[in-house]
């Protein structure tokens, strides 16, 4: 019965390896007594355990029948062939507690594995069963905090990182249909681009920065804007709208990156190169629209916890994406400031955003910030940082915001010196 009630069985009859680490067979019970909501453990419990999911949840329902059957043969006793009174009540009031906790756990059993394979297959049974056992495990978590928290003798188990987890996972659905409408929105400027009676603005983004026509004063706002939409409402969703410690993150990269970039541009042509930066970006959102349009960011973890041949793909995707972003603002620079001029330039706006978000996270410190960040979008065990620390047990160099940042400084000054002298010598030969 015990091994029922806190295993899943599936899952933990296996030796399972994950990212180069040995998951414990506990794994959806953290360290001993907080009930994980990350998605890392909880897809790889499904992962492993998907052809067996109903037994699984069977497993839960038969602890928690074994449990009333023992609490049930003990209180028939009469308390009189008992020696001491105190002690049967004492076993009974410890059976109630395990009768409780099971069935919260039971709950909460039934409704993650459900969720993820929703996740997994799109099943509206599975869905809808998610969803039912969620009613019942919110009814039997405030149930046991009631009965038990401040006792000491049967404590209270810590829920926190299970309804942090199961806050996003019902937000899934709805992240799924907004980035269906981002998606379609994306596509559809970028469609309405190809055609030549689009607005100048459009025809640049979709041409990477090259230009066939004489912006108005609207194009030069649609180059910056469309991409800046995109970019900001697809990581909103991408976090669920509960992650500011990302968006703080990405979106701050991509803005100190583009102020930099046009405040060292000159004399290059800003609507030239807001247009190839911004036709990238839309590109990348595009990728990630697609991922999210599926079934929402726990489908995006959910293939980049379980299935290394998408996640290979979707990372070289991602980053060759992002490695064009500063080749298409080079291609847009060299033409007026010459080729070291433009290396120079991209140098100095990679190495802004650098200095800066490296030094912002080595102030706060990096178990802090990656407590934050993991806080918010529920990725790794939340009971990680509170007792082993997420840097410690990933063996993450603390000094990882500092080198960032040294990096940057780095980038910063050759760039400076690279456009400051020697693509002033070219601007001279040119003139």
């Amino acid at each position: 019965m015990v091994t029922d009630g806190l295993y899943i069985g599936p899952y933990a009859d296996r030796a399972v390896r994950a990212l180069g680490l040995e998951p414990p067979p506990m794994m959806w019970i953290f360290e001993w007594d907080i009930v994980t909501g990350d998605s890392a453990a909880l897809d790889t419990i499904h992962a492993v355990s998907r052809n067996r999911v109903d037994e699984a949840v069977a497993e839960g329902a038969d602890a928690v029948a074994g449990a009333r059957r023992m609490r049930d043969l003990v209180a028939s006793t009469e308390p009189a062939t008992w020696r001491d009174p105190v002690l049967r009540q004492r076993f009974v009031d410890t059976l109630d507690y395990q009768v409780n906790l099971f069935e919260t756990l039971a709950a909460y059993r039934t409704t993650v594995l459900r969720h993820t394979q929703w996740l997994d297959t799109g099943s509206a049974d599975a869905r809808d069963a998610w969803r039912a056992a969620a009613v019942d495990y919110a009814a039997a978590r405030d149930e046991h905090l009631r009965r038990y928290t401040g006792d000491v003798d049967l404590p209270a188990w810590n829920f926190t990182a299970a309804d942090l987890g199961l806050a996003l996972a019902h937000r899934n659905e709805p992240m799924a249909w907004l980035a269906r409408g981002l998606l379609v929105a994306v596509l559809a400027a970028l469609a309405v681009g190809v055609s030549r009676r689009a607005p100048v603005g459009l025809r640049a983004l979709v041409r990477l920065g090259r230009v066939d026509g004489e912006p108005t004063r609207l194009d030069r706002v649609l180059v910056w804007a469309v991409p800046a939409a995109a970019v900001v409402a697809s990581r909103a969703v991408f976090t669920s709208f509960a992650g500011p410690a990302h968006l703080v993150l990405v979106l701050g990269a991509w803005l100190l990156f583009w102020f930099t970039l046009r405040l060292v541009a000159r004399p290059a042509d800003p609507f030239t190169l807001a247009a190839a930066v911004g036709g990238i970006a839309l590109l990348r959102t595009v990728l990630l629209l697609a991922v999210l349009a599926v079934r929402g960011p726990g489908y995006y973890w959910f293939g980049f916890w379980t299935s290394p041949p998408a996640r290979s793909v979707y990372v070289a995707a991602a980053f060759a994406a992002f490695l064009a972003v500063f080749v298409v603002a080079y291609l847009a620079l060299r033409r007026r400031v010459g080729r070291v001029g433009a290396v120079g330039r991209v140098l100095v706006a990679v190495g802004v955003p650098m200095v800066a978000l490296g030094g912002l996270v080595a102030v706060l410190g990096l178990e802090r910030a990656m407590t934050l960040w993991n806080d918010q979008l529920a990725l790794l065990p939340w009971g990680l940082s509170r007792i082993l620390g997420i840097t410690v047990h990933l063996e993450i160099p603390a000094s990882l915001p500092v080198v960032v940042a040294a990096a940057g400084g780095v980038a910063i000054v050759v760039g400076v010196v690279l456009f400051g002298k020697v693509s002033e010598k070219f601007l001279k030969v040119r003139s």
